[in-house]
């Protein structure tokens, strides 16, 4: 039976675009510490910013 770990206890991070929190995502498992913004329309939008 596979191991299921509820949303909540998931680690998350605040998007420094939107102030939004975001939880972790299996497609970012080796690599969520790199993980900066929520999506990439968000990672989009600061390079336009600046």
């Amino acid at each position: 039976m596979p191991k299921v770990i509820k949303k909540e206890h998931l680690p998350s991070k605040i998007c420094p675009v939107c102030n939004r929190p975001f939880s972790w995502r299996k497609k970012w498992k080796h690599h969520w510490n790199e993980v900066k913004y929520c999506s990439e329309k968000r990672k989009r939008s600061k390079i336009k910013q600046v």
